[in-house]
């Protein structure tokens, strides 16, 4: 499939194909200026999976993750080199639609960002702007769909015409990860998502992965090595921007092969 441009307002087709794996980084670095922030950065990430990414704070784990859908494209000074291929693809390649491409690479951020709309329409934005549905009864369908999948209908169904802002902070983070989910994305990224919020919420978010996982690609930045552990197949160690090692969660943290990660996982760094 060759890469097309994609308007959005006149089309449904996908702006990339998601093949295995969905994502492959090659020697990626990423500046702020004169500041390198990301040296060298390489690695697969598969579907149906979750992939934690871990190290200190200022490692370049959020870094990475918001290139992976050109958050960075919003920072003047950010320049990113290298290829991120989605689905075979350079999604920095001129002709692709960047608001396109976030549709197919939903985004969670660390604390709850309801919209300031009701329950209803912060589900049905994306739906709306992308113009996926052809009818009222169609878009009431694939919000109640959608809240389904995150694990949150049964909590909301009697007042979807509230405020999204009116829910608990961990309704809201699932409230915002329908909302991603709505428009029918292949990646989910989240940037600690559940850093906001108490055990038990965290604990629905953390399940609510585990069952995600069997339809999208999910990268998680987290600062807990034990929700890493917990939610994640795959774990890769960053530190001061380089990519330490990359594997199976249960390999890097029983028998890491670096010992700049092993320092990491004991508490000797971090």
């Amino acid at each position: 499939m060759t890469l097309q441009t994609f308007n959005p307002e006149i089309s449904t087709e996908p702006v990339i194909e998601i093949k295995q794996p969905v994502i492959t980084v090659k020697d990626v670095n990423v500046f702020y200026g004169d500041k390198q922030a990301l040296k060298n950065i390489s690695l697969d990430i598969p579907k149906n999976k979750v992939t934690s990414l871990i190290g200190p704070s200022g490692c370049g784990k959020t870094t990475f993750l918001k290139c992976i859908n050109r958050m960075n494209d919003l920072i003047d000074i950010c320049r990113v080199e290298g290829e991120i291929l989605v689905g075979g693809q350079d999604i920095y390649d001129p002709a692709v639609d960047v608001v396109a491409l976030r549709a197919h690479i939903g985004m969670v951020f660390q604390k709850p960002n309801p919209f300031p709309k009701s329950i209803f329409e912060n589900v049905a934005y994306g739906m709306r702007i992308h113009n996926l549905t052809n009818s009222k009864s169609e878009l009431g369908d694939r919000v109640e769909s959608a809240l389904r999948g995150a694990a949150i209908w049964e909590e909301v169904r009697d007042r979807l015409d509230q405020p999204g802002t009116s829910l608990s902070g961990g309704q809201q983070q699932r409230l915002c990860i329908a909302r991603a989910i709505a428009v029918e994305p292949k990646i989910i990224l989240m940037d600690e998502p559940a850093s906001a919020l108490d055990p038990i919420a965290t604990a629905k978010i953390e399940e609510l992965m585990d069952e995600l996982r069997k339809n999208y690609a999910i990268v998680i930045v987290t600062h807990s090595m034990q929700q890493a552990a917990r939610v994640s197949q795959f774990t890769a160690f960053f530190h001061m921007g380089e990519l330490v090692e990359h594997g199976k969660t249960d390999k890097i943290f029983t028998s890491p092969g670096d010992e700049r990660t092993q320092n990491y996982i004991t508490g000797r760094i971090g």
